[in-house]
């Protein structure tokens, strides 16, 4: 035997298997339009585009407009979302690849919901995978499973049928909003209407009222056979609103009581904090016609609605409204974009007026863009918002000193000791405090006015061992003397939940007392008894004060006093006096009105427009002021805007190629004057996640503003995507990204 023929000897059982080779199977494609424009899930800015893909014959029917497939993309499998169908591509023929697999047997997104994704990633400057992202929720097998059983002949409900108790509920409510607001019939008529509206609704006082004016809201579109999408600020304010609806009989989305595996229900809760089981599931009832109504956080801002809508926000001026990720897209902007491209309806609910309100409700023009455009004002009647409100006063040091109080200066004045006092023999009071921790205050011991650095008069932290320092410019207040008694002794007043406790306690004897914010070990209480106590809580963190009646109602507190307010006063952001207005207006909103004996207590200095503000339950007084403000220095919503960061090399070329510098944009045109187009560069510390770290020496980021006109905003960000694009093209390390209609300019 030769060498050749030689074979390695194996034992039996371990010789390695031949393998057959299996001939590659032929894939027919489709007769009609077998190419597949497709989405894919590639966030990268130049690769914001549709992809041709083959469709098999077999998929035929499978494969439609909004459906989530599986394709093959450098090297990977990656997900898309089936955009549109055609006959033919620019792509030749011998580059084309089949779909690989059909993932859904629903179609996820709508011809509508693509129309409306298209143009939220234009207004904001990002791509269409960017938004789908965020959008569609990642799919869950099982619940495809059971989506197959609900769309059985006889297995579908009437959605447009509202039960008895709905009706009276709604009945009830519509005469409550015709007796309380201006324009309240312009109102409902915008909602039942065909055509785009847009409404600003300055909502009343009183314990979860804006919850029933949103409820009242969601009612009156479906009664007009509408859809109807609110977003609201947080996790507790969405389990308000859900217990809101449930009074009024509608019936949250759930197994059915025959059958655990159909879910039934009047509206859906939304939000990217749930289960992803129960998040996907929410989504599919809404794309699929189940349940036309859907509540929820920011996330549901993209819920898969049909026709006509309402689309409303709560709270429109909050942190919380703007997306974290790419292209950062703000809630407010989205359900108003919506909104027009549904020809329904867009309305803003909230207690302080954010700037854009304001500025919408006074400006009357065209639509420079989608985002922006003229709002209606809806306010309460003069009459029922004195009987509504409870008594404010304002506990400044002219008021006090009015009175003759001898505690002028004290954290918490005799004054408001005694107002507290007889509040406690009828029921619960509320102190609120801006927040909670081991924050301590040095104050004058004589004249207890807050401490100031006597070189730039900011406020004084004191420390373990030596003189105390200045928090804004580090200087040590050595032999410090108080600039309005000459005082030379400072006392620490503890600024923290547990530091008022302590503090309540020396003025409250024998009070039992609760305490609820989300760093104390007890955390947020979310309701309490009708009784005699004091509570201190943190803003949002305020518990409901249940009836003793019994009836599922919410009862108020007999006395609001907020602490601190001196506080607001130092916030950085361009819209922190919005913001303290806010926060102020929903704490008192939960006192009785003073028909019932309801005060409350506004306890130090503040900015007297927001005091005014407050105590006259008028937002439009301070949000008028705050636009002035901005009128004369040229900012938003004055002028549309856009943040721009990154390395500083990077962020200066973006601004040459997009024409800032040097360039159609370098100037902006404002009451016949010119000024620059951009604020800064400002140099910004690198991020915090160790991932996100540049390598040393190429740390110099910069944070720049640009201004245009509101009418080129929307030219704006499709310049700063075209930059963005080439920038991760060229594949330069730098980072650069940028955010349209940012809500802190710092």
């Amino acid at each position: 035997m030769s060498s050749s023929d030689a074979q390695q000897p194996a034992l039996d059982g371990l010789a390695p298997p031949k393998r057959r080779k299996r001939a590659s199977a032929t894939r027919i494609p489709a007769q009609h339009d077998p190419i597949a424009q497709v989405v894919l899930d590639v966030q990268a800015t130049h690769l914001g585009r549709t992809f041709d893909y083959l469709i098999q014959n077999k998929d035929d029917e499978a494969v439609r407009p909004g459906v989530l497939i599986r394709v093959r993309f450098a090297g990977r499998l990656i997900n898309g979302i089936v955009w549109n169908r055609v006959a033919s591509s620019a792509t030749p023929r011998s580059s084309l690849r089949y779909i690989e697999r059909v993932m859904s047997p629903n179609a996820l997104v709508s011809e509508q919901m693509r129309q409306d994704i298209t143009d939220i990633a234009d207004v904001y400057g990002g791509t269409r995978a960017n938004i789908l992202r965020l959008a569609v929720p990642p799919r869950v097998a099982r619940i495809d499973d059971e989506q197959r059983l609900l769309t059985m002949p006889g297995s579908r409900r009437d959605t447009t049928a509202l039960n008895e108790v709905t009706l009276a509920w709604h009945r009830r409510e519509s005469e409550r909003v015709a007796a309380s607001y201006e324009s309240a019939g312009a109102l409902s008529q915008g909602i039942a209407g065909n055509a785009f509206s847009a409404f600003v609704l300055d909502t009343l006082p009183g314990p979860l009222q804006w919850a029933h004016d949103a409820g009242w809201l969601v009612l009156e579109a479906l009664r007009a056979g509408k859809s109807a999408v609110l977003v609201l600020p947080d996790v507790r304010t969405l389990h308000e609103m859900a217990e809101v609806l449930e009074s009024a009989g509608m019936r949250a989305f759930g197994p059915g009581k025959v059958h655990q595996s159909a879910w039934t229900g009047d509206f859906v809760c939304l939000g990217s904090s749930m289960p992803p089981a129960e998040r996907y599931r929410s989504y599919l009832a809404l794309a699929t016609g189940q349940v036309r109504c859907v509540i929820g956080t920011r996330a549901a801002m993209y819920a898969p609605v049909e026709g006509p809508a309402l689309f409303a926000i709560v709270d429109d001026g909050v942190y919380q409204n703007a997306d974290g990720h790419m292209p950062y897209a703000n809630a407010r902007g989205v359900q108003r974009l919506r909104a027009m491209n549904h020809h329904g309806s867009f309305v803003a609910i909230s207690f302080a007026r954010s700037p854009v309100s304001q500025w919408e409700s006074e400006v009357s023009r065209s639509n420079s863009s989608p985002v922006t455009g003229p709002s209606r004002p809806i306010r309460g009647l003069p009459a029922v918002v004195k009987d509504s409100t409870p008594w404010i006063r304002w506990l400044n040091r002219e008021e006090l000193s009015r009175l003759a109080d001898p505690t002028i200066g004290a954290r918490v004045p005799h004054t408001a000791v005694s107002v507290l006092n007889k509040a406690l023999q009828l029921g619960p009071v509320l102190l609120s405090v801006p927040h909670d921790g081991v924050t301590q205050v040095l104050s004058c011991a004589k004249c207890h006015r807050r401490a100031q650095c006597p070189r730039c008069t900011g406020p004084l932290q004191a420390r373990s061992s030596g003189a105390p320092r200045c928090l804004w410019c580090g200087a040590s207040a050595v032999d410090w003397r108080c600039s309005h008694c000459s005082a030379d002794r400072l006392q620490v007043i503890r600024v923290g939940a547990a530091g008022t406790a302590a503090e309540l306690r020396q003025l409250f004897r024998h009070v039992p007392q609760v305490i609820s914010t989300p760093h104390q070990p007890r955390g947020i209480v979310e309701e309490i008894s009708d009784k005699a106590q004091i509570v201190i809580a943190t803003p949002g963190a305020e518990p409901h004060v249940r009836s003793a009646v019994g009836d599922g109602l919410h009862a108020g507190y007999r006395a609001v006093a907020i602490l601190d307010a001196w506080t607001g006063l130092y916030a950085p952001g361009i819209d922190a006096r919005i913001d303290t207005l806010d926060t102020w207006m929903r704490t008192v909103a939960q006192c009785l009105p003073r028909s019932k004996g309801g005060q409350a207590l506004l306890i130090g200095e503040a900015d007297p427009a927001c005091a005014q503000s407050l105590m006259t339950w008028n937002p439009a007084v301070l949000a008028a002021k705050e636009l002035q403000d901005r009128s004369e220095t040229c900012m938003p919503p004055i002028a549309a805007s856009a943040c721009l960061w990154g390395g500083r090399e990077a962020v200066m070329q973006t601004l040459q190629e997009i024409g800032v510098l040097g360039g159609d944009y370098a100037l902006i045109e404002h009451d016949g004057e010119a000024l620059p187009a951009f604020l800064g560069p400002v140099p910004i510390p690198q991020p915090r996640t160790i991932g996100a770290r540049q390598l040393e020496g190429a740390d110099d980021r910069v944070r720049v503003l640009v201004r245009v006109t509101p009418e080129h905003r929307d030219e704006l960000a499709r310049r700063l995507r075209t930059a963005i694009g080439r920038h991760m093209a060229s594949r330069d390390r730098q980072e650069l990204r940028f955010q349209m209609d940012p809500k802190n300019l710092i």
